[in-house]
């Protein structure tokens, strides 16, 4: 098998069965793991896969730019924002990501809800300006231009001053083993402190990031209150999320 043919089958596999394990592959081919594993590293570096331990799976469409992201899967996005925008109880304390899912959530808040809103997100902050009921906290930093969210060591410190009711998490990737993953180390840090530094963490992913792997590690899944998620997602991808106890809201 040439190696074009063996990467296009490689990318079959990953569609029809969502993972690579090189060791069981190469036994089925066979063809040494060394042989799997240096096509796989390939694939990774045209961005058409994750590389994991021991394989791979499917890469997340939301490592692409901010503004094509935002034409991906906007029914299912604005879905999201108005299923988690309904969870937020007046005078609580909320972080809100950056994103576009994120960006829909601040859109759909109600125009009499009295909260306070933290963000380290211009976008969020100006989706907020003309809403009279909620004060909204800016945590600064180096401006991340993928994300248009604040990072550093300064915003990791500022979100250690405050204590939140809820964090609504956008994802570049969710996955049953992988956990919740992004493309950048800066951001990934920043979403960590977020998470730990509210009472519950809720995660907004849209259907593309399902069951796919970005290259930075934000927090295994034992971290996260509830998944809310677009009413098309298949029970199969949520199943496993159900199965280890996380509260699924089908937006």
């Amino acid at each position: 098998m040439l190696t074009l043919q063996r990467k296009q089958h490689l990318l079959e596999i990953l569609k029809r069965d969502g993972q690579i394990v090189a060791k069981s592959l190469s036994e089925q081919l066979g063809l040494s793991e060394d042989t799997i594993r240096r096509d796989l590293r390939q694939l990774a570096k045209e961005g058409l896969l994750q590389r994991v331990h021991g394989g791979a799976l499917p890469a997340s469409s939301a490592m692409a730019p901010f503004a094509e992201r935002q034409q991906i899967s906007s029914d299912a996005k604005s879905a999201i924002g108005r299923a988690a925008a309904a969870m937020i109880q007046p005078g609580q304390v909320v972080f809100i990501d950056g994103g576009t899912t994120a960006v829909q959530l601040a859109r759909q808040l109600p125009p009499a809800l009295r909260a306070t809103v933290v963000t380290h997100s211009p976008s969020i902050a100006l989706e907020l300006v003309e809403h009279a009921h909620i004060d909204v906290i800016m945590i600064g930093g180096r401006l991340f231009k993928h994300s248009i969210v604040n990072v550093g060591a300064n915003a990791i410190e500022a979100i250690g001053q405050i204590r939140a009711d809820l964090y609504f998490m956008g994802v570049c990737s969710l996955h049953p083993e992988a956990g919740i993953s992004t493309g950048d180390f800066e951001e990934a840090s920043v979403k960590r402190a977020l998470c730990n530094a509210a009472d519950q963490t809720i995660v907004m992913a849209s259907p593309e990031k399902l069951d796919t792997a970005s290259p930075f590690q934000i927090a295994p899944l034992t971290q996260v209150s509830g998944i809310v998620v677009s009413a098309g997602a298949s029970e199969s991808l949520i199943a496993p999320y159900r199965k280890i106890g996380i509260a699924i809201t089908m937006a």
